[in-house]
């Protein structure tokens, strides 16, 4: 460890949800790990919340400790048709006077979630270095920053565009890939969103959670941009050793080499009826190994399992999937309801495949695990990532419609899993996957890009 900033202490905020926390506490760790500094978890919590971080079980450092705010209700701000977005700025906003509380004893510098950006005037008023964390990929980065400039170019809904959407220096985006905040220009989400772009700017600079092997592209266009952008990934969660006592690791161990699929839609990520019945059949036609991770099917959003992270056995009854299907597979997959412990399923070496909804945690533990994946957005910026994955890195495969618009088809599903596990296209991803993976170990070794980005950033707040 590193010893040069043992005096620090940073406090980060966290707003609620498993994708938000996860990539906070892993900066926590790394700072703490890695260069002796002294780190604070602000995380705003509702009164519905569940303990989440116990959930993760990701063992913390000594020096990270983990500061739950009060529960704040924003039930008088919204209604039942309010959005994730929506919720996630109103509860960091509703919790600004127990975040300028916990300022004490004040910390040298403030990190943010992009959803907090409103507590950066907090740090401007103790005169405290202040960033933005970005728990994404550049190209996401690069639009946030772009966004405010953009809503005044163009005047009309972003999805009725007919041409891709510019971004300086960077892959264009088409309209139907935007995030989710910027498809309604009339709903309360993109007044959010926009307000969150024109507030980065604000900050000392950005982290993102990237590295320049990955986006050598995007990253050389933020170079350019006033605000200094700090690639600083991947950070990702750890295997712990020995955890290998569990009956799901057991059956991995009894498979082949590389010949698993693990499915999962992350912490947040619903599939309606219909949906879960096709994929549910693609992967019994496919005649490939597989772990899903299942959830109850949704009759509303795709993202409406976000503020309801559960462990995993409260819906064992699995009546929703398709007839026969669990006694058909019943040699052949795994199936775990709710939630699953993904990155140690990822690291075993029976694993081939991953299809994802490519959320930027899971696309991280894949990638550097030297996987290759499925792409399958649902909310956020994930329809983005999925393009950035196939499209630019050449790690994924890609259902020939938006998985959000129309329904997959089971034929196209047991094509794209064959395709994948057992194809030459798939070799070629994996390939491309494990090029990565070695990238990825030498960016953050100690003189590699990313490592010495984050020493150059202690030193700035250190010299403040």
């Amino acid at each position: 460890m590193d010893s040069s900033w043992a005096n620090l202490h940073v406090a980060i905020l966290s707003s609620p949800g498993m994708g938000h926390l996860i990539p906070v506490l892993l900066l926590g760790n790394r700072l703490a790990t890695q260069h002796g500094v002294r780190v604070s978890v602000l995380l705003v919590t509702t009164a519905a919340s569940p303990p989440v971080w116990e959930l993760l079980k990701l063992p913390l450092h000594p020096l990270v400790q983990i500061l739950e705010l009060p529960p704040v209700d924003i039930s008088h701000l919204i209604d039942s048709s309010a959005k994730v977005v929506t919720q996630l700025c109103l509860m960091v906003r509703e919790s600004l006077p127990s975040i300028r509380a916990a300022m004490d004893p004040r910390p040298h510098a403030l990190f943010v979630d992009h959803f907090g950006t409103d507590a950066l005037h907090i740090a401007a008023e103790f005169n405290m270095p202040n960033y933005v964390y970005i728990p994404s990929n550049a190209w996401f980065t690069a639009l946030l920053l772009h966004s405010p400039l953009l809503h005044q170019q163009i005047p009309g809904d972003y999805v009725d565009q007919t041409d891709p959407i510019q971004i300086p220096g960077c892959k264009p985006v088409r309209p139907e890939d935007l995030v989710d905040p910027m498809l309604d220009r009339k709903d309360q989400q993109y007044q959010e969103y926009l307000k969150v772009c024109t507030n980065i700017p604000l900050c000392d600079g950005v982290l993102i959670n990237s590295w320049k092997d990955l986006e050598p592209k995007t990253i050389q266009a933020l170079a350019e941009n006033r605000i200094p952008v700090h690639p600083i990934g991947p950070l990702t969660r750890e295997v712990e050793p020995g955890n290998r006592d569990s009956d799901l690791v057991r059956w991995l161990d009894r498979q082949p080499h590389e010949s698993v699929v693990l499915v999962s839609f992350g912490s947040g990520g619903v599939l309606s009826q219909q949906q879960m019945t096709e994929l549910a059949w693609g992967l019994e036609l496919s005649r490939q190994r597989f772990i899903w991770v299942v959830r109850h099917p949704t009759q509303g959003a795709v993202d409406d399992a976000f503020f309801r992270v559960t462990n995993g056995h409260d819906d064992a009854t699995l009546d929703y999937l398709p007839q026969g299907f669990l006694s058909r597979t019943q040699n052949l997959g795994l199936l775990v309801p709710n939630w699953a412990p993904q990155a140690e399923i990822l690291s075993h070496p029976a694993v081939g495949g991953f299809l994802s909804h490519c959320g930027w945690n899971s696309t991280l533990e894949g990638i550097t695990n030297g996987l290759p994946l499925i792409a399958w957005p649902l909310y956020a910026e994930q329809k983005m990532n999925a393009a950035l994955l196939a499209e630019e890195v050449g790690v994924a495969l890609r259902p020939r419609a938006l998985p959000t618009s129309q329904v997959v088809g089971r034929e196209e599903i047991e094509m794209m899993v064959r395709a994948l596990m057992e194809g030459e296209q798939g070799r070629r991803l994996r390939g491309k996957a494990r090029q990565l993976r070695m990238t990825a170990v030498e960016a953050l070794k100690v003189g590699g890009p990313s490592h010495t980005t984050l020493c150059d950033l202690l030193a700035n707040i250190s010299s403040t």
